[in-house]
């Protein structure tokens, strides 16, 4: 069994001109499929465009990403809502809420993020969620939806033992480990140390978020195997438990066929 990363944003500029070379590095590395979450109405068209060059290896997800919500959101999910309704995707994402850089669409944020949930439900989707500086406002939202009916993955977890032990009383989510887990002052390996092993999933977020050693660079998928070698030190395994534990999760949560 091959590795599965489950957050990467491989249709976006910054690959436009290698995506061949990085699909070929990432197989090289043991990827097996990548899941790409949608940004907004805007990147669709490139989205379905990558899918296209081996639909096999990648999975799109369809969603509004809280970063892109506007105070027109609920025509912005008109578009996003069309997709999922005709096209195959396998989970509502990256949908979420964001309150690092600015508050002042909190309100439309958790809105269309508690529409999308509920999309989910209706069509028995899991769900990505971005929740910077959002932790609370993302649970509230699930458990106001229902949240023995929503199912999906805390992507890019980077919190403490508190957050994710708030995440890990909604029994049907997981957190997606990145490169953050190798940064050494994250303090996330310690965190980790508390988190059941069929709660986690790996990812890469790229072009973000490159792990030690490439920290700083562009990210790719291939780098996943440095998320898979910290986080076999902190779990004590090898790495092929950790990337057979890891896909599993990812399978399960997602839907997904060998």
């Amino acid at each position: 069994m091959g590795v599965i990363d489950t957050h990467a944003h491989l249709f976006s500029k910054d690959f436009e001109n290698d995506i061949e070379e990085v699909i070929y590095r990432a197989k090289i590395a043991g990827v097996e499929k990548v899941l790409l979450p949608n940004i907004d109405e805007t990147t669709i068209v490139n989205l379905k465009k990558c899918v296209s060059l081996d639909p096999a290896f990648f999975k799109p997800m369809m969603g509004l990403h809280p970063t892109s919500v506007e105070k027109n959101w609920e025509q912005q999910l008109e578009a996003i809502y069309k997709e999922i309704a005709e096209y195959e995707y396998y989970a509502v994402g990256e949908i979420g809420v964001d309150l690092y850089w600015d508050i002042s669409h909190e309100k439309e944020q958790i809105s269309a993020f508690e529409e999308q949930l509920k999309w989910s439900t209706d069509r028995g989707l899991p769900v990505s969620i971005h929740f910077r500086n959002a932790t609370k406002e993302v649970i509230d939202s699930i458990k106001r939806v229902g949240e023995n009916s929503v199912r999906g993955v805390f992507h890019s977890f980077g919190g403490n033992k508190d957050e994710l032990d708030a995440i890990l009383q909604l029994k049907n989510f997981m957190v997606g480990v990145n490169g953050v887990v190798t940064f050494k002052n994250s303090g996330l390996s310690e965190t980790l140390i508390h988190c059941p092993f069929d709660r986690v999933v790996l990812e890469t977020d790229s072009p973000y978020l490159a792990p030690v050693p490439y920290r700083g660079k562009r990210n790719e998928s291939s780098y996943i195997q440095e998320i898979v070698r910290r986080l076999s030190e902190i779990w004590q395994k090898s790495e092929a438990e950790v990337e057979k534990i890891t896909s599993t999760n990812a399978m399960k949560i997602f839907g997904l066929e060998n």
